[in-house]
Order: structure tokens, then C-alpha cells, then sequence
């Protein structure tokens, strides 16, 4: 694993699960603009902010997933338990780096956790074998991506589905959405689901990360979508998805 990956590693489990905010110094560059809405820019505008975090908490199960890396850009999917189920959530987390693998850029999507059984598909939102493979396949897989948001979602050719998602198998880790690809030719006839723009996609081997701007029924949402590929078909997907708060309660320059 490269230092830049440790690096977001660490500053999620030594400084919000283990409380240490001094290390958002230690594994940041000379700036980190941050885009999480509630959180001001530079170091000190995550430390300010998870001081409170950490005064409400006592016990912070935290644990990284997966976590893939593209170039500059690093990607954690992350699990968290807070004071023994008060609060569980899903976080989704990219940063940029520079030269020395330090941390200068922060993008997230958290949303809650919910208890698998009552998913439609029954599975885990954020679970599952996690392997990278395929590495000779990155470029490969992250064109699929993109041309399957461009083909399916804004230029609205549905019935092209097929080219993207495996008809044999497609699990669905979306709580809402069964598996199968029928269940997505129905959730494509039934919703009123957009993604505006395409911020970034960013890929190892089989699997490719995407960040965009959505819209469903109206309402803007920030979206992680992560995707496992073989054989040239989506076989596996997870999302994260967060309303974008109106700009009066931004501290920052906002989620892109």
C-alpha cells in the first residue's frame, strides 16, 4: 500500500477513531481545502471541527474497508460505530495529494447505516470480498463507467443497459434497489434519477470510483458510486448518497 493511502488511513483511524488531531498535521500538505460542507478549510478547521466529535463520543468502531488509489487520488469506504450503535454510518471519502503523498484536498459522502435485513436486496451496504484484480484493466474499466453514465443516465438510452451490467449476476448494495438487472431497468423506468455532472472517476484493476452530482425527484444530491468489473460488465455495485445543504450552511467552498 502507498504512503498516500496510509496516510488517509491514518488520519481516520489515529485522528477521529483514536482522537489524535494533531496528526491531521503530520499527514496533510502546505494546504488541505476541504469539502465537506460543515468543515472549514486547513487543519485547523478539522481539528475545530471534530473537537466537539470527540468531546460527544466515548467509543469509535472505525474501520476502512476498502480503499483504492488513481494517480494522485486516493479513495477509503469506510464503516462506523459510534458509542456501540447510538449512530452507524457509511463515509466515502477521496483526497487529492501532492508530491510527497500528503493529504491536500477532501471530498465525503456519509449517510447512515442500516441493518441489512431491512435492505430490499438483503445485503450489506458497505460488506463484501474486496480483492483488487485486474490491474492491467484500469483505463479499460473506468471508460465503462464513464460511458455508462453518459449512455444510460443523461442521454436517457435505457434499453442499453445490458452493455454495461451483467445479466448473470448483479449485486446491488444499494438499500433500496434489489439485486439483479431487472430491478435497475425498473429503478431507470420508475425514477426521476439524474446525474448531473460526473466530478470524478478514478479506478484500480476491477474496481472504478465515481464522484458526482445528482438529482433525484428534484433534489440535488453528492454521490459516490463504486463499481466491481469482470469480464467487461458491472458485477458488483455500492453507492453513498448526501442531500447538498443550501449554500448559507456551507463553511467552505461547497461538495466539489
Amino acid at each position: 500500500m502507498s504512503e498516500k493511502l496510509e496516510n488517509a488511513k491514518k488520519l481516520y483511524l489515529e485522528g477521529i477513531k483514536d482522537g489524535n488531531m494533531d496528526v491531521v498535521d503530520t499527514y496533510s500538505g502546505d494546504r488541505y481545502t476541504q469539502h465537506s460542507t460543515g468543515v472549514k478549510d486547513g487543519a485547523q478547521g478539522f481539528k475545530d471541527f471534530f473537537k466537539g466529535f470527540l468531546e460527544r463520543t466515548n467509543d469509535r468502531d472505525i474501520r476502512v474497508v476498502r480503499a483504492i488509489e488513481d494517480g494522485s487520488y486516493v479513495f477509503v469506504h469506510v464503516y462506523q460505530d459510534i458509542d456501540n450503535g447510538e449512530a452507524k454510518w457509511i463515509t466515502t471519502d477521496m483526497f487529492d495529494t501532492d508530491e510527497n503523498d500528503k493529504l491536500i484536498e477532501h471530498w465525503d459522502v456519509i449517510a447512515p447505516y442500516q441493518d441489512p435485513s431491512k435492505n430490499m436486496g438483503g445485503t450489506d451496504q458497505v460488506l463484501g470480498d474486496f480483492e483488487i484484480k485486474d490491474l492491467d484493466k484500469t483505463e479499460e474499466n473506468k471508460a465503462l463507467i464513464r460511458s455508462f453514465f453518459v449512455d444510460v443516465f443523461q442521454n436517457k438510452n435505457h434499453d442499453a443497459v445490458e452493455k454495461y451490467i451483467s445479466t448473470e449476476k448483479y449485486i446491488n448494495r444499494n438499500p433500496h434497489v434489489p439485486n439483479g438487472i431487472d430491478a435497475v431497468k425498473q429503478f431507470l423506468a420508475n425514477q426521476d434519477f439524474n446525474y448531473d455532472f460526473i466530478f470524478h472517476v478514478m479506478g484500480q484493476g476491477d474496481h472504478v470510483v465515481s464522484y458526482s452530482k445528482a438529482t433525484l425527484d428534484g433534489n440535488e444530491l453528492a454521490v459516490f458510486d463504486i463499481f466491481r468489473i469482470e469480464n467487461g460488465k458491472i458485477v458488483e455495485h455500492w453507492d453513498n448518497m448526501e442531500p447538498i445543504p443550501p449554500r448559507s450552511e456551507w463553511e467552505n467552498t461547497g461538495k466539489f
